[in-house]
């Protein structure tokens, strides 16, 4: 055979090779029972959830000492990490993402994602940034602004948007859409709606997509009862959120010009279907949710806080 020929067939050879090994993924945030799920349905091909294509190799624990959620959980799922899924714990970030082709920041506090992502996008890395994409508008502003410069992709979701409730209901012809789910409220820290209620208004945005101009919010007080975020959208359409707190269940009701679409009482939300399109996301570099109306979705909870502190006045996006 031709010397050409052979050199040919061993450049198909290695590309094939290439091709088929599983991407390196990295962990920043041991603090979610989400680390634990993606690591099962990632690593695991006998898992019935079983999403090929990447392997979660290498992990940095992270953990806020200040919010009990994050502390009382980073050890022990760093451990199972280690012990049962053979993933590398590592001392920092910049050690993270010289050993990984991808990032998956998972740090349940939204607080420290900014100085985290600035790390992750210094080293070219691109990244999903799991719920919430940060606390406040702000610095969801400014992940957005270093990605850009540097030509780092990125993208942050809710699983919801995944679930069965969204692709029972999902209409183009939507006018108006009501999204219900729970709602606790971290508001020591946060933009309160980003730290449990930005399910269901990940949901609405599932559904109506951008064009929000204003936004008005009735809050009951205390631990439990409801808030009602309404928001206008410049084309005419309306969306609402009902925020149940302290819990409650996920849900969504899609108007149409001649139809009711109504979500079913039972539904299912599997991380698989999101896992499936962030490993797409780092096969291609194309993010599923785009990066602006991920900033739309913060400013939406921006104006609902301040609707909420002027007693419901409605209150236009920043």
């Amino acid at each position: 055979m031709p010397d050409m020929k052979r050199i040919v067939l061993a450049v198909l050879l290695l590309c094939g090779i290439a091709c088929a090994a599983d991407l390196r993924l990295g962990i920043i945030g041991t603090d979610t029972s989400h680390v634990i799920a993606f690591v099962k349905t990632l690593n695991d091909p006998a898992s019935k959830d079983y999403v090929p294509g990447a392997k979660i190799v290498a992990a940095y624990k992270g953990g806020s000492p200040d919010l009990p959620e994050s502390w009382n959980r980073v050890e022990k799922y760093a451990e199972e990490l280690k012990t049962k899924w053979n993933v590398e714990i590592v001392p920092d970030i910049p050690t993270l993402c010289s050993k990984v082709d991808g990032i998956l920041l998972e740090s349940v506090d939204g607080r420290p994602h900014l100085a985290q992502a600035k790390q992750v996008i210094a080293a070219k890395k691109p990244m999903f940034i799991d719920k919430p994409l940060s606390s406040t508008l702000e610095d969801a502003r400014e992940i957005a602004r270093l990605a850009k410069e540097a030509g780092v992709p990125w993208f942050s979701s809710s699983s919801l948007r995944w679930s069965s409730i969204i692709s029972s209901v999902k209409a183009d012809d939507a006018v108006a859409v009501i999204t219900w789910g729970p709602g606790p409220m971290n508001d020591k820290h946060y933009l309160d709606l980003a730290w449990y209620a930005i399910h269901p208004i990940e949901m609405l945005y599932s559904l109506l997509g951008t064009g929000c101009v204003e936004v008005t919010r009735v809050a009951s007080t205390g631990e439990t009862g409801h808030d009602i975020i309404t928001g206008r959208w410049k084309d005419g359409r309306t969306g609402t959120v009902v925020a149940l707190r302290p819990y409650g269940p996920y849900g969504a009701t899609v108007i149409r010009p001649k139809q009711v679409l109504q979500s079913a009482e039972k539904y299912s939300v599997a991380y698989n279907n999101m896992l499936k399109e962030i490993v797409k996301f780092f096969q291609t570099g194309q993010p599923p949710v785009p990066n602006e109306e991920s900033l739309e979705l913060f400013a939406f909870m921006d104006a609902a806080q301040r609707s909420k502190e002027a007693g419901g006045k409605p209150m236009k996006l920043r």
